[in-house]
């Protein structure tokens, strides 16, 4: 069956009125108050984040003329060099049933590391070491966030959650490339106001953090003994939660950085440096809009068949890439498509992987989901600016294209079971 077929011991939220009016309640409230809290902290933090995103592909390769390979190595250090932190984030925050305060310190590193940018200058060591405190941040924070979110809701309404909470991160990523973009309209092509701007930005969702955010408990005992190694490592043992974080690996590894593809667009079109942000921001307007409702799709019908969909747009993005399609209708379709991914896995993947895991370990086996993923894409990422710079970029998107037929291929045999092909929700 499907891994999203499979009930974790996360209890429903606690219902105040009378028993009748509960089926009611849980229908009428979209999600809970602390998704929304969490999701409003993670659109602010993503208008900071991406205010450097959309500007620092062009400062490295056209600004510092970075070669493709090194680019590549940047890109993924960006995501990948820190990932093994994140396990030992999730697993504190398991240990110690701290998640906010865990999460809080992942906020405030990738916020100092704005600030960072404007001490390294122009060395690319320093801007590496800055890339990998900022991510660092991100790796230490995105699994006891993701964490929160499972906790505060029922198993079955996990994809509606991660949906709405992935529809306001992604309208934090369509208002940050604007806000970059004014910016160097403004004071023109001074990248320090960028960074300044973009520090201030996530120092505010901190705060926001800080002040609105609540710990929910997890289902532990108060007097049951702390989460051990041992019992973390237990979680491979798992069939379910092994096969997941293998998948999850393999899934990596055919994903290339965003950055990659902004410039294969640019390189194509022939655009000027300062539209080059506003790449970012058709992707994610075609995110902001589609999270949502694929989220609940993925509750209705399985999580696996979305994120499969999902996988499919991203290897017909690399296909337009290298194709004969160009003009604004490539790049409308890319950036729709290439936002259609991102609504159709980023979320519905932790959706799928939440019931698995038990709510003790429920952080961890996150982190070890999203650390298989962000090792995979640190190589990926190496592999593909090698390809570039020994092939060329249109015969490096192909081969990137077939890799994702390959590994959905794969996830398939790893993720169903021939008995059970189809389910339309998560049993409550």
């Amino acid at each position: 069956m499907y891994l999203s077929t499979v009930s974790g011991p996360v209890a429903d939220p606690p219902e105040s009125g009378p028993p009748e009016s509960g089926p009611r309640r849980r229908r009428l409230a979209m999600v809970s108050g602390n998704v929304v809290a969490l999701g409003t902290v993670s659109l602010i933090t993503d208008v900071s984040a991406e205010m450097v995103a959309a500007v620092l592909p062009l400062y490295l390769v056209l600004g510092l003329q970075l070669s493709p390979v090194a680019f590549g190595v940047l890109d993924g250090v960006h995501t990948g060099a820190t990932a093994l932190l994140r396990v030992v984030g999730g697993y504190a925050a398991d240990r110690f049933q701290r998640r906010k305060l865990i999460a809080g310190l992942g906020y405030t590193l990738s916020a100092v590391a704005k600030l960072g940018l404007l001490l390294a200058g122009r060395s690319i060591p320093a801007i590496g070491a800055v890339i990998a405190v900022d991510r660092l941040g991100k790796g230490v924070r995105s699994a006891p966030r993701d964490a929160l979110i499972t906790l505060s809701t029922p198993p079955e309404a996990l994809g509606r959650a991660f949906g709405v909470h992935r529809a306001m991160d992604s309208f934090g990523a369509f208002l940050g490339p604007l806000a970059a973009f004014a910016a160097l309209l403004v004071v023109g092509q001074s990248y320090d106001a960028v960074f300044v701007t973009s520090f201030c930005v996530a120092a505010l969702a901190v705060v926001v953090l800080v002040l609105f955010v609540r710990e929910r408990p997890s289902g532990e005992v108060k007097d049951e003994p702390k989460v051990s190694v041992r019992e973390a490592l237990g979680l491979f043992r798992g069939g379910p939660a092994r096969r997941l974080v293998l998948a999850a690996a393999m899934l990596g590894l055919a994903t290339i950085g965003d950055g990659f593809v902004y410039l294969l667009l640019q390189r194509r079109e022939d655009l000027g440096l300062r539209w080059f942000p506003l790449l970012a921001v058709g992707t994610s307007l075609a995110y902001l809009l589609l999270a949502a409702p694929l989220g609940v799709l993925a509750d209705r019908i399985g999580r696996l068949p979305v994120v499969i969909g999902g996988y499919t747009a991203l290897g017909a993005t690399y296909l337009l890439l290298a194709g004969p399609v160009d003009g604004w209708p490539l790049i409308a379709l890319t950036l729709t498509l290439y936002g259609a991914f991102y609504a159709a896995t980023d979320g519905v993947l932790i959706a799928l992987a939440g019931p698995v895991l038990p709510a003790r370990l429920r952080t961890t086996g996150i982190a070890l989901v999203q650390t298989g993923q962000a090792l995979a894409y640190l190589v990926s990422s190496v592999l593909f600016g090698l390809a570039w710079q020994a092939f060329g970029p249109d015969t490096a998107i192909r081969a990137a294209a077939a890799a994702v037929a390959g590994v959905l291929v794969l996830t398939l045999l790893l993720l169903i079971s021939p008995s059970r092909l189809t389910t339309r929700k998560v049993p409550r």
